[in-house]
């Protein structure tokens, strides 16, 4: 039989005037015990052991436990506490050390201290609850937290250490100076939940934790919305992030999986991806970032799979010596490239398509910056669909370009590869080659270009066979300056323009066309006269005609010779 107890500060029949002194009355009889306290403000630290409730007679609200200084609740046993409000400061607020706890319809004001402390080997539930200022603490314990609402925590809202085990689900968390959820060497699930206006990311994984984010709303937090680091695992689905630094960011070796997510508004990155770490993103959609959507750099290697950009400046960027796999990924209307590799990275495009931005493929680097592109379509670009500049290299198969100004451009010291790939419509040209650039192409077909199908200029160098140049007004393929190259088994058609412009550096083998070969010289220019300067000869003032000069001799002879010819 559970025993009954009733606190009042107003005294009454059978009622005891504090919450002491009824916990000390129910400890005498070591029976479970409900504990009911009338409104008022209670000044005292209360220690419960055993099988107890405390609970409020008029509802939630009324009933304050008050500290100044130190812990307000201390647990050991079964004990649940429902509609009191539980005030401290400088300490653990209410902190569980043996059994269980559950806190229901309680507030828990906690200045310059921890909420609610769950110790090690503890188990705590946190039901429809108010905690202001303080943090919610899992160490070593298990827990649950629903239905609450964290506000203006002075450190992290929620954090789960130390091998706790917490669901997170359906609360509101705002205003935490640090995160609003960290799991740190533990394991939790966030589910549901409205995280807004975080100092740092809004719910981090770090130090090996294992945390799962589901159907969450995160808003205007000044940094991550969702992070990964120091080798965490777990997933992220069904979420949306507004207004964050960083949608998701994976670092120092993390590897979750991110699926359906929506990052939208975010001042920097929508997935940020790097220092070693991974990560598998799909289906997931990045709206308007402010720099780019999806960024893997510093060593980053993750892998993307069905997602959607759109808005923004950078569609998909791998740099400084990163990785990536892309795969079904849909770019449309950004303010620069849609994919971008620089700087010793390398980069796998699949079933990619990008459409309405002035540069489809950036690609700048040293030796080691590679990129493979294939089975992909570049549409209505301003500039170019492709542009390999530096020491980079760029392999195209399958690939695309339609509606825009030159469709794939080799420069610097570069190297591009094409396979059977397609340029149509285009107002300056299909492919060129300029500087010390170099373009292999088998099977490029060029259609209805405003200017050339196939282009050479400074010392490029263009190998290209089994490729059809169509209607193009200008020319099939032109070969200007020191540039050279081969065509073999190409064909080039139409009924104006020439068919090859050469400057008698290509080899042309097996051209099919009924348009003409052009040759063109390059034009004789007139060298400058060879001025030789001695400073150590004699100066004259004046203009000296006939005059013989000789200087740096052992022996000079002089004569003079008359207009008549005789010798003074």
């Amino acid at each position: 039989m559970v025993a009954r107890y009733v606190v009042s500060p107003k005294g009454g029949r059978r009622a005891h005037p504090d919450i002491t002194s009824a916990l000390r009355a129910a400890a005498a009889r070591g029976r479970p015990a409900v504990i009911e306290i009338a409104p008022g403000r209670y000044d005292e630290a209360l220690t419960v052991h055993g099988e107890i409730r405390l609970a409020a007679i008029d509802g939630p609200g009324s009933e304050v436990v008050n500290r100044p200084r130190g812990t307000v609740l201390d647990t050991f046993g079964s004990v649940r506490v429902h509609g009191l409000v539980l005030t401290g400061r400088d300490a653990d607020v209410v902190a569980c050390h043996a059994g269980t706890l559950t806190l229901e319809h309680t507030q828990i004001r906690a200045d310059h201290g921890v909420g609610v402390h769950a110790k090690p080997d503890t188990s705590v539930t946190l039901r429809d609850s108010v905690v202001l200022h303080g943090r919610t603490l899992f160490a070593g314990s298990v827990g649950l937290v629903e239905r609450c609402r964290f506000t203006d925590a002075a450190d992290n809202a929620v954090a789960v250490i130390e091998g706790a085990d917490v669901s997170v689900r359906d609360n509101w968390i705002g205003g935490s100076r640090i995160h609003g959820v960290r799991v740190s060497e533990a394991r939790a699930e966030v589910v549901r939940c409205e995280l807004t206006g975080t100092g740092r990311a809004a719910v981090i994984a770090d130090a090996r934790a294992e945390l799962a984010v589901t159907g969450c709303t995160i808003t205007a937090t000044h940094a991550e919305g969702v992070m990964f680091i120091e080798q965490s695992r777990g997933s992220v689905d069904d979420t949306r992030v507004t207004d964050a630094e960083h949608g998701i960011a994976v670092a120092s070796g993390a590897d979750p999986v991110v699926r359906r997510c929506i990052l939208t508004g975010c001042r920097d990155t929508g997935i940020n991806v790097q220092t070693s770490g991974r990560g598998r993103f799909e289906d997931c959609e990045v709206h308007d970032a402010g720099n780019v959507a999806v960024l893997s750099t510093t060593g980053g290697a993750p892998e993307v799979h069905g997602c959607r950009i759109s808005g923004g400046n950078v569609g998909i960027a791998v740099t400084e010596a990163a990785r990536g796999r892309f795969t079904r990924v849909g770019i449309a209307d950004l303010t620069g490239p849609g994919l971008r590799v620089w700087d010793g990275s390398g980069a796998v495009f699949e079933q990619v398509r990008v459409e309405r931005c002035p540069l489809g493929l950036d690609s700048r680097g040293d030796g080691g910056t590679k990129t493979t592109v294939s089975d992909t379509g570049f549409r209505d670009f301003d500039l170019g669909a492709v542009s390999v500049l530096g020491q980079s290299r760029v392999t195209l198969k399958g690939v695309t370009a339609e509606r825009g100004v030159l469709g794939f451009g080799v420069g610097e010291d570069a190297q591009l590869l094409v396979d059977d790939c397609r340029v149509g419509a285009v107002s300056a040209g299909g492919a060129i080659g300029f500087g010390n650039g170099r373009l292999v192409a088998r099977s490029l077909t060029v259609t209805g270009s405003g200017a050339f199908g196939l282009c050479g200029t400074d010392s490029a160098y263009l190998d290209v066979a089994n490729s059809e140049f169509t209607d193009c007004a200008a020319a099939g393929a032109r070969f200007a300056d020191e540039s050279g190259g081969r065509l073999v088994d190409c064909s080039v058609n139409g009924t104006q323009g020439a068919a090859v412009q050469d400057n008698g550096r290509v080899e042309l083998v097996s051209l099919r066309t009924s348009l003409p070969v052009v040759q063109q010289t390059a034009p004789q220019v007139e060298r400058p006269p060879v001025i030789v300067n001695n400073f150590y000869g004699p100066v004259f003032n004046a203009a000296v005609h006939g005059a013989q000069l000789a200087w740096n001799n052992g022996n000079v002879i002089q004569q003079q010779t008359d207009e008549d010819g005789s010798s003074p």
